[in-house]
């Protein structure tokens, strides 16, 4: 047998080797391989191995493997959610229809309120007795809700609304007086809500309420208090700042009836509210001015709510001034109320 130098059949043996895997790959890729070869023409011969060829897959180039492993674009960042469409269905996404029970205000328990300087004078002779005085501590329940009777007014710009808010102050500790009710205020309204899109000094004014609304405590003789009044609200907005301007007018009533005529001058002529909401917390500030130099009265409230558990939020209310229940409308006093809120308001 003819012997190779080691060298030269090294390499021929290694080309041989390369040349049948690279026939063998191709091979197992088509069963056609071997028809190629017997080809005579040159031309077509070479035409048939770039056939195959053009049937084995080839690796992604590095261009392609780069765009392969790329992550998909973000989503879109959402719009800023409106809360006062939120609150009055101004947007479409945000109408909800007829007769679907909303929250209107604040909805809250507070199982204990601290007040600097119970109001005794008017419960003299009735619910307290000489030697009885109203306690400092004392719980504070409201509730308040609305709904939509009639959408789609004026040419689909307006919508009227039934609001109910009914606030009572409980004396739950003072057992020497059998722990009662010393204040239920009644609130039932009507609001016709027309939307709006101007801006002005960078708020954005998203709706003009017209409302009519009374209020009472639904006593008699002494202890009766109430007013109707009609009045017009402003909502404006940017981001999560909301700020309602409410001028109001009170409707006037005979002599022989008005149980409380300088109510005006204690309760104002309008109220301011603010509203900011942030990561769960919202934080509500409300002025109330009668709008005279001398003498100068009204109130401010601030409220706060903060996330508890699921929908349960923590509720803090602090009050200056007067007017806090009808029963103390021309009494000044402080106080500051600690409970859980039933839902967001506006």
């Amino acid at each position: 047998m003819k012997q190779f130098s080691g060298c030269v059949g090294v390499n021929e043996i290694a080309l041989m080797c390369g040349g049948l895997l690279m026939v063998a790959q191709m091979a197992h890729a088509s069963p056609d391989l071997g028809t190629c070869p017997a080809i005579q023409n040159d031309a077509q011969r070479l035409a048939c191995y770039d056939k195959l060829a053009g049937t084995i897959p080839l690796p992604p180039s590095p261009e392609q493997a780069t765009q392969a492993v790329q992550p998909a674009p973000p989503a879109p960042a959402l719009a800023n959610v409106s809360l006062l469409s939120r609150q009055w269905e101004l947007d479409d996404a945000d109408k909800h229809g007829t007769f679907q029970f909303r929250p209107h205000r604040a909805n809250y328990f507070l199982p204990v309120k601290y007040n600097d300087a119970p109001n005794n004078a008017p419960f003299r002779g009735n619910l307290l007795q000489r030697t009885d005085n109203l306690d400092s501590l004392e719980a504070k329940i409201q509730l308040s809700v609305k709904t939509k009777v009639v959408e789609g007014l004026f040419n689909k710009d307006a919508d009227l609304w039934l609001g109910y808010t009914v606030s009572s102050y409980w004396q739950a500790y003072n057992r020497g007086v059998s722990a009662p009710f010393r204040e239920t205020d009644y609130e039932p309204e009507a609001m016709l809500v027309f939307r709006t899109d101007y801006d002005i000094a960078g708020l954005k004014g998203r709706f003009i309420n017209l409302g009519l609304v009374h209020k009472s405590n639904g006593r008699s003789v002494a202890l009766s208090r109430s007013w109707n009044r009609i009045y017009a609200q402003f909502g404006f907005e940017r981001g999560d700042f909301s700020l309602l301007v409410r001028p109001w007018y009170r409707i006037p009533e005979s002599a022989a009836n008005d149980n409380n005529p300088d109510i005006q001058d204690y309760l104002g002529r309008g109220d301011l509210v603010a509203t900011y909401s942030n990561g769960g917390n919202t934080y509500s500030l409300l002025l109330r001015n009668n709008l005279k130099r001398s003498p100068n009265r009204g109130a401010v409230r601030a409220d706060w709510s903060f996330p508890l558990q699921g929908r349960l939020k923590g509720y803090v209310q602090y009050f200056n001034g007067y007017g806090e229940s009808l029963i103390d409308y021309n009494y000044k006093q402080q106080s500051i109320g600690i409970g859980v809120s039933l839902a967001d308001w506006m």
